[in-house]
């Protein structure tokens, strides 16, 4: 985040305000570009997955993947929330296709995760414009306040999660988080948020990503956690999986790929 001291006093009230804040023009249009083709070859690769769950299950080897959660744009907006020594615990593109997109009901993303303490950020890269017409994210404003809620079983409606927040959400609270490819928005794991069905004939796609300071534990049975990668400064309490390599033939190839051999 290369603002200035008042700036990035600004931004930090503002999180701590409102448990969100929006980044413009962060990402260039060069890469933009090549995350849309990276989602393109992934659901070719794995045709059978919704488009909306193309998470890092399918993505913790591949090299184009770390080479995007490490960019330093992106870390440099972590920073100033986490601190100087970071990993990535996991990330997923949500695709939404036109017309049949699926929601993601209301929820706050630190009850679905394994970490102690739960100091993490999420980074939602727009990869295309994300409106209230093609089921934008929504949250509301403050609710990282409250405590955790339970989650329940929700399959009335096919949604992306399966599981929405077991208490009921003033939607009339909620805002829309209007993003341009490349913008990117990053909330407080407590936050109530969701994004309602595409219905419009144009995809939805983003790319979240969890960011964790290196001195929060992740204490699933799995070690290292298969989507941890240390990214910057010292690693800390976890372990963590090697670099991936590029493979000709098997790896999408990007700018740069050959720095990945």
């Amino acid at each position: 985040m290369t603002t200035g001291t008042a700036d990035r006093q600004r931004v930090l009230d503002q999180y701590e305000r409102d448990g969100y804040v929006i980044f413009r023009n962060v990402i260039d249009t060069d890469l933009i570009q090549e995350m849309n083709a990276h989602v393109e070859w992934l659901q070719r690769r794995y045709p059978d997955v919704r488009p909306e769950r193309l998470g890092h299950t399918y993505m913790h080897d591949d090299p184009f993947w770390v080479r995007v959660v490490s960019d330093d744009r992106l870390l440099d907006i972590a920073e100033p929330f986490l601190g100087p020594d970071l990993a990535v615990f996991a990330s997923h593109y949500i695709s939404k296709p036109p017309l049949s997109g699926q929601p993601v009901l209301w929820h706050q993303d630190g009850a679905f995760w394994p970490l102690e303490p739960m100091r993490v950020v999420t980074l939602w890269v727009a990869v295309d414009h994300s409106t209230p017409e093609n089921g934008c994210v929504r949250l509301v404003p403050g609710s990282h306040h409250r405590d955790y809620a339970a989650l329940r079983d929700n399959t009335d409606v096919e949604n992306v999660l399966s599981k929405d927040i077991a208490v009921d959400v003033n939607e009339s609270e909620a805002v829309d988080i209007v993003l341009a490819p490349g913008d990117v928005e990053m909330h407080h794991p407590a936050i109530v948020h969701g994004s309602n069905a595409n219905t419009s004939p144009l995809r939805r796609c983003g790319l979240t990503i969890r960011y964790i300071p290196t001195s929060t534990r992740i204490t699933g049975n799995e070690q290292p956690y298969p989507s941890a990668f240390h990214l910057r400064g010292t690693p800390g309490l976890n372990s963590y999986q090697p670099r991936p390599r590029y493979v000709e033939g098997e790896s999408m190839s990007f700018r740069g790929c050959e720095q990945w051999r």
